[in-house]
């Protein structure tokens, strides 16, 4: 008889111990109790010069018929691609395109308007600015833009996220002192990009260029800055 209740308190010392390191595993590996939990923001960010140009040009006529200003726009534009061969170094790609009826007073087609479009991107801004002084002969410019390239951009975001990583550990150890607390454990933490850039230094819709006798010169860039930040979002719990 003796034998079964040393067994059986042998057994209960047994569950107990296994019930207490399960409770203190499971306290280990706890998820956030939402108690003494911080949430704030950091953010890092540089200014850069911009080292690529993009630009839009275009030609726009009209017809009395569709299939003559189909002609009139392909020549135009085909003409356009041809001297962009020139300039390597310079990406040209076909833009966006549209054709619209005009119609009189008694809403009959009289005829048609269309316009092309073929875009520019380079980091080559002397062959950027060439180029488009050889198609303004015969095009006009819509827009002209300057930003940072993708891998200048890429780069300058991975020192940024290293950088803004560190100004938010720095920050959860302020607040760690400034509350008295021990230590603090990050509950998360997330990374997000982002990127200013200046207004288009050049705009017009001045259709003068397509009268042009003479040569058009080339235009010299100043193409600015542009600001690139990271900022790092989370939330950290405090250790009392």
């Amino acid at each position: 008889m003796n034998n079964i209740k040393t067994a059986a308190a042998a057994s209960g010392s047994a569950f107990l111990f296994t019930a207490m390191m399960t409770a203190m595993m499971s306290s280990a590996h706890a998820e956030p109790t939402g108690y003494d939990q911080l949430s704030f923001q950091t953010e890092v960010k540089e200014e850069v010069a911009n080292d690529e140009v993009t630009a839009s040009m275009y030609k726009k006529a009209q017809a009395t018929d569709a299939k003559a200003l189909a002609t009139t726009l392909n020549t135009s534009i085909n003409n356009a691609l041809s001297i962009a061969k020139r300039y390597p170094s310079v990406t040209v790609s076909t833009g966006q395109q549209r054709t619209y009826p005009r119609y009189d007073k008694n809403d009959k087609i009289i005829g048609w308007t269309g316009q092309v479009n073929i875009d520019l991107k380079s980091t080559d801004f002397v062959a950027t600015s060439q180029l488009i002084a050889d198609l303004q002969e015969t095009l006009v410019m819509e827009n002209l833009n300057f930003g940072v390239s993708d891998s200048k951009k890429d780069a300058l975001e991975q020192k940024l996220m290293t950088d803004a990583s560190r100004a938010f550990q720095q920050q959860a150890k302020n607040l760690t002192r400034a509350w008295n607390a021990k230590g603090y454990r990050v509950v998360n933490v997330s990374l997000n990009t982002g990127s200013n850039y200046p207004r288009p230094m050049y705009s017009t819709m001045n259709a003068r260029a397509e009268m042009a006798d003479a040569s058009v010169p080339s235009q010299s860039f100043e193409s600015g800055n542009s600001t690139i930040s990271v900022t790092a979002n989370g939330t950290i719990e405090l250790a009392k």
